[in-house]
């Protein structure tokens, strides 16, 4: 929402101007409440829609060239216990963040400030997460880049524009775009997942027992290594950020009720932590095609997901079998990196609103997420996979073991508030609780990764990351209190949010527009209620609220109070 930037200037009875926002940023059906909470009112989609668009976004082909990286790299053994050691792992800590977020309707940004990190703190983690959608846009638009470039010959430099420009009328749709696009798409998608290995079952049924004994490409052997399986966890673990983009989806879930209580359950368990059990059985698949057409293609093209595709599908399509597997690897790319550009533009968003004060409105940083993408494709990221990937998992996972200790044991023991905190005008701008935590861990994991502390430090440097985040949340937050989580009481809100009853609104004495009551402060430099993003903007009042003048006690009491509806 494109903020005109707050005037220094008042009007005459003495309070700053009312704000206005741009047409872009105040609308709301394309906006999709990008740095607030998501309102019930706009929870319009049952569980299960909502489920099947954030399930239909993990139709991407990353996961063959990961599980094929790792399998052709430390052999099928070490390969298989990598990817699913990390499959536990992400799926553990993906529980407590998608029922979080579909609680209380926040993105993987708001929940991570009020979840150990700060205000500011959360700003690097918004760096991190918009780091991993432009990495796996690159990645997933190289992948169809090189299947445009073997159906059509289109050089993969063009093919690289045409994958980063498709998406961008979608993407500047919003939420009820990508869930069409996401619902048209799978039966498609789900055909072309599905065939290749049919048809492997009928006209190659010894390959699979082939394939358990392969000893990879590296000359790693068929055995187990304890190195090996260090290393290939940490590629296939920098796949955990993925819970962050299946959060933007989550949080449009519908209010949990008796009536739905069972299904709302089972769509959070799906959308969420669910998607890695699709996403370990993709990359042991990857990892079969692309044996399978090792002989015939070589090693270079194997790890391409498009050349397996068509090898296993020539026994039964013949000549239509490079069309059929270049429109399979198109519409899974459009599905994954439709979401990728989305997620990005959120966490670009919340980035730099809190940097700059200011926000153009969600859609303009889809373009900066698209011109990072678009470079890394055209440096030919794809050439350095697993040594990218494995550095970013490092990172990725200190930040999501920690907000995942932080939700499971924190709140449970009474270090942290019981619910979800992400109003700047209640927070402290670093917590050191997760913040420390995170940089702790990713710290001393990336320099085991560089070799510092030796061979096997450098390859069980995630597991280091992931150990020392999730020791050193709760041991933070003990020894300061708790102290930092809230710095100044929510009186009005938290206890209201936690027992359900969020369908009240208020106005927001800035933008003068209603929002329910999790997305409202009080503002004693305001004199009235005001909303989040207002509050996030507003440059000169010094967090006043958090410095004393919170002190006449909360404001929001005395404004009417609507009910919707």
């Amino acid at each position: 929402m494109t903020d005109t930037a707050t005037p220094v200037t008042r009007t005459p009875d003495g309070q700053p101007p009312k704000r206005s926002y741009a047409k872009l940023a105040a609308d709301e059906s394309r906006e999709d409440y990008s740095l607030r909470y998501a309102p019930h009112s706009f929870r319009r989609w049952s569980p299960s829609m909502v489920a099947g668009t954030a399930l239909g976004g993990i139709a991407y082909l990353a996961d063959f060239a990961i599980g094929a990286s790792i399998v052709f790299t430390y052999g099928f053994t070490s390969g298989l216990a990598s990817i699913l050691c990390a499959a536990a792992i992400i799926f553990l800590t993906g529980i407590p963040i998608a029922r979080a977020c579909a609680k209380y309707g926040l993105d993987m940004d708001l929940i991570t400030r009020g979840a150990g990190f700060g205000y500011f703190g959360s700003t690097l983690t918004s760096l991190i997460y918009a780091s991993f959608t432009f990495i796996f846009f690159a990645l997933e638009g190289s992948i169809m880049a090189q299947a445009m470039h073997q159906a059509v010959g289109l050089p993969v430099e063009t093919g690289y524009l045409i994958t980063t420009l498709i998406v961008i009328p979608i993407v500047f749709r919003g939420m009820g775009a990508l869930a069409k696009v996401q619902a048209w798409t799978q039966p498609v998608w789900l055909i072309g997942l599905v065939l290749p290995f049919l048809v492997l079952a009928f006209e190659a049924p010894d390959a699979w027992g082939e394939f358990t004994s392969f000893g990879g490409t590296e000359g790693a052997g068929s055995g187990f290594s304890w190195i090996a399986f260090g290393l290939g966890t940490g590629v296939a673990l920098s796949l955990i950020a993925q819970i962050g983009e299946q959060a933007d989806y989550l949080r449009f879930m519908p209010a949990k009720t008796e009536a739905n209580k069972r299904r709302w359950n089972l769509a959070v368990l799906a959308a969420g932590p669910g998607w890695v059990v699709i996403g370990a059985a993709k990359q042991l698949g990857g990892a079969f095609l692309a044996f399978v057409a090792l002989e015939a293609v070589g090693k270079t093209h194997a790890l391409e997901p498009i050349a397996p595709q068509i090898e296993a599908l020539k026994p039964w399509l013949g000549s239509v079998a490079l069309p059929a597997a270049a429109l399979f690897v198109i519409v899974s790319q459009i599905k994954i990196n439709v979401t990728n550009a989305y997620s990005g533009s959120l966490s670009w968003s919340n980035f730099f609103s809190r940097i700059t004060h200011k926000h153009p409105g969600r859609v303009w940083y889809i373009f900066l997420n698209l011109a990072i993408a678009l470079t890394l494709m055209e440096m030919n990221m794809f050439a350095a996979l697993n040594k990218l990937l494995g550095f970013y998992s490092n990172v990725g996972i200190a930040w999501i073991v920690a907000v995942a200790a932080d939700l499971v044991i924190n709140k449970r023991i009474g270090l942290s508030p019981p619910y979800i905190e992400f109003k700047r005008a209640y927070l402290y701008a670093v917590n050191p609780a997760g913040f420390g935590a995170m940089v702790i861990a990713s710290t001393v994991s990336i320099l085991a990764f560089f070799g510092l502390f030796g061979r096997y430090a450098e390859a069980f440097s995630t597991f280091i990351a992931a150990g020392l985040a999730l020791v050193l949340c709760p041991l933070i937050a003990w020894l300061t209190r708790g102290k930092y989580y809230l710095a100044r009481p929510n009186p009005v809100n938290g206890p209201h949010v936690e027992a359900g009853d969020v369908t009240a609104t208020h106005t927001c004495a800035v933008c003068e527009t209603a929002y329910e009551l999790p997305d409202i402060a009080d503002c004693p430099a305001r004199s009235g209620p005001i909303c989040s993003l207002c509050c996030s903007l507003d440059a000169h009042c010094g967090d006043a609220c958090r410095k004393g003048g919170a002190a006449a006690g909360p404001v929001l009491m005395p404004v009417p109070v609507l009910r919707k509806g």
